[in-house]
This record gives C-alpha cells, sequence and structure tokens, in this order.
C-alpha cells in the first residue's frame, strides 16, 4: 500500500523484501532488494539481502535461478532523484536531506544529478565508438556531480584499456566503497593490480568476487592465470 502511494519507497521495499524472504518467497524478495538499489546504490541492506537471495535461488533453482526471476521493474530517473534530494512533505524522514554533509553524495541538485547521468552516457556512447580516452574526460565531469558506482567502473574499464592501471585500481576501491561487493569493481580492480604485479592482492579480489558469484568464468580463469603468475 506505501509502494502505491510513493513508488520505489526505500523503505516499503525493503520491508517487503524481508517479510517476502521470511516467507520463503525468495525470488519476490530479490526483485525488491534490486529494485532499492536501483533507486540508491549505496543501501547496504540491499547489497545483503541481494547476496542472501543470490545463495537461496542458487540452491533452490540451480544454475538458471535467473530465468525463472519474475521482471525487475526500471526506477525512473526522477525517482532516484527524489531519495536524493531534501523532500518538504517528509521533515520527520531519517534519511539525511542531499545538503547534509553526507561525504560521497553530498549537495547533490536533481539538475545536477540528470547532468552527471547525461554525461555518464555520453561517456558510455565514446566507449562504444572505442574513445576511452574522451571517455574518461565525460565520466571524470559527472563524477564532481555525483559520485556513483557504474561512473568509477565504467572509467576504470576505460583506465585498463589505456593501460593506466593505478588509476583504474582507484577507481575500483572508489566504487567498493560504495557498493562493497561489485562484482564489476572487483573483476577490474584485479585486472589492474594483476598487471601492476600486485598478484596477492589481485587473488584476493577475485576470491571474494567468487563468493557472489562462484560460477563466474571470466573471474575464474583470470584465478588461474594468477595462480601460475
Amino acid at each position: 500500500s506505501a509502494l502505491e502511494l510513493v513508488p520505489f519507497g526505500i523503505k516499503p521495499l525493503l520491508r517487503r523484501a524481508a517479510a517476502y524472504e521470511a516467507l520463503e518467497r525468495y525470488s519476490l524478495a530479490y526483485v525488491d532488494y534490486k529494485t532499492a538499489l536501483q533507486v540508491d546504490c549505496s543501501v547496504q541492506a540491499a547489497h545483503d539481502g541481494v547476496n542472501r537471495m543470490t545463495k537461496a535461488l542458487l540452491e533452490k533453482d540451480g544454475m538458471n535461478w535467473r530465468q525463472k526471476l519474475p521482471p525487475i521493474p526500471t526506477v525512473p530517473i526522477s525517482a532516484q532523484m527524489r531519495w536524493s534530494t531534501p523532500s518538504a512533505q517528509a521533515p520527520g524522514a531519517n534519511t539525511p536531506p542531499a545538503t547534509a554533509p553526507q561525504g560521497e553524495r553530498g549537495g547533490n541538485t536533481a539538475a545536477g544529478m540528470e547532468r552527471a547521468r547525461m554525461l555518464k552516457e555520453e561517456g558510455n556512447e565514446l566507449v562504444k565508438k572505442g574513445n576511452h580516452k574522451k571517455a574518461v574526460e565525460k565520466y571524470s565531469e559527472s563524477l564532481k556531480l555525483n559520485k556513483e558506482c557504474a561512473t568509477y567502473t565504467n572509467r576504470a574499464l576505460c583506465y585498463l584499456t589505456l593501460k593506466q592501471y593505478k588509476e583504474a585500481a582507484q577507481d575500483c576501491t572508489e566504487a567498493l566503497k560504495l557498493d562493497p561487493k561489485n562484482v564489476k569493481a572487483l573483476y577490474r580492480r584485479a585486472q589492474a593490480l594483476k598487471e601492476l604485479k600486485d598478484y596477492k592482492s589481485s587473488i584476493a579480489d577475485i576470491k571474494s568476487l567468487l563468493k557472489t558469484e562462484p560460477k563466474n568464468t571470466a573471474a575464474l580463469r583470470l584465478l588461474q592465470e594468477l595462480n601460475r603468475a
């Protein structure tokens, strides 16, 4: 009922997910946790929930569990903005307003976030065209406006292509501060660390990744290479 009144509200999504989890309706819980992460990728409870549901669904439905999931709704940008800007209707809400000194997310405005999204998309288009240097510039501009996990991992990919391995590793570290179990960030940092000949740290990242996705073939292949290095 709360979600009918305010679609994509984080609290009702998390609480409904927890209720589904208690009822062992894991696929519905997974969808709600993933939806909450689209609204705000820094919600740790949602990351933990996704990891729990992934394990439960793997045990229940095997490797094809994703094929049995209900569709995950796409959260519109307007909903993401709503949770990143102060809400006049909710003085008692315990989500701090964007003007609070909130570290990574402080001071984001709706216009700033929209501009950041557009810059990120421009960067994505440049990557598709193979212009990684120009894409880095777009991602860097975007990150000044909104520190987003996906933008960091995208820029890290460009740095890897440009053989700027130290910068790639740093971007993945920033992404992992926002999303500690982000698979792309762990994999790309492992790639960068391998090139920097820090094999021990690279193996640690791959092992962390494999806890979340034990059948990730690219990660398993990289681990084999690292063990031979």
